[in-house]
């Protein structure tokens, strides 16, 4: 989940010297990519190590270099009232703006497309941005079940499902990812998974073994969040130790996963996806 460019949280025209260890969990601040809200340090869900730097993470060059390819690519987009308005009420009932944008978004559904995806599971939903691009790849008897932790995330998210007219091919299941997926029936194989949750990877893949497909696709968001995974001297995020884990798991997991993880600058942060294949 990563903040759209429209956002205020969007930095591209701020410098590093704004953003200190001492104002880091200020309401709406972003440390190279994520949001950081007012509380969350203390809840222990994301935690800073002191040993994080402070150094700009935006290029212009590659702002420049996605709004250009954006320009012929993502014609329209500006204009899509579904995804505007999923923005909007998603804002407007408090949701954090971390959601994928239209880059991602199109990434997403072009995968789906390309698998000839018919049932996709995703972990986490926030205001059903990816639901929403994922669920416009399938074909009209598909199917997109989306596990949502918060109970208001999983309000918003229907409604602006419904909204896009997407009701009938997404079905909104609410409460922890793990006990949601372990109600899942294994014989209705997945073809696609989106995990864009930030915690549990290692048990979700778990599960994958069992309720996706052979040759079905695993994407996992944010898995190099601006270089630190691969920076031993931060051990005290969580979130980075989560990424840490499941490539762990998946090196030591060949007979099942093939992966690999793409990273990629642009508009907003530095950041990858891990892509995986079940065997």
């Amino acid at each position: 989940m990563l903040a759209t460019a429209s956002s205020p949280l969007f930095l591209a025209e701020s410098s590093a010297q704004d953003f200190k260890p001492d104002i880091a969990y200020e309401n709406n601040r972003f440390v190279h990519g994520i949001a950081l809200q007012k509380g969350r340090a203390q809840t222990g869900i994301l935690k800073l190590s002191a040993a994080l730097s402070w150094e700009p993470f935006v290029d212009e060059r590659w702002v420049r270099e996605e709004n250009y390819h954006n320009s012929f690519l993502l014609k329209g987009v500006e204009n899509d009232e579904a995804i505007d308005f999923c923005t909007k009420n998603s804002e407007k009932n408090g949701l954090p703006a971390i959601s994928i944008g239209p880059n991602e978004g199109r990434y997403l559904q072009l995968q789906a497309k390309a698998i000839g995806a018919k049932r996709i599971l995703e972990l986490g939903t926030l205001g059903g941005h990816s639901a929403i691009w994922l669920a416009r790849a399938l074909p009209e008897d598909g199917e997109l079940i989306t596990c949502e932790l918060k109970p208001k995330h999983a309000e918003v998210a229907k409604q602006n499902i419904e909204h896009a007219g997407l009701s009938s091919k997404v079905k909104v299941l609410v409460g922890p990812a793990a006990e949601s997926i372990a109600k899942l029936d294994p014989a209705q194989k997945f073809d696609m998974v989106f995990m864009d949750c930030q915690f549990g990877y290692v048990d979700y893949l778990e599960s994958c073994k069992t309720l996706l497909r052979k040759g079905g696709l695993i994407i996992i968001d944010n898995m190099v969040f601006g270089g630190y995974v691969s920076d031993t001297a931060v051990t005290d995020y969580d979130f980075i130790n989560e990424c840490r884990k499941a490539l762990e798991f998946l090196g030591n997991n060949t007979e099942f996963y093939e992966a690999t993880t793409m990273q990629r600058v642009g508009a907003r942060s530095w950041d990858g996806f891990t892509f995986i294949v079940r065997k």
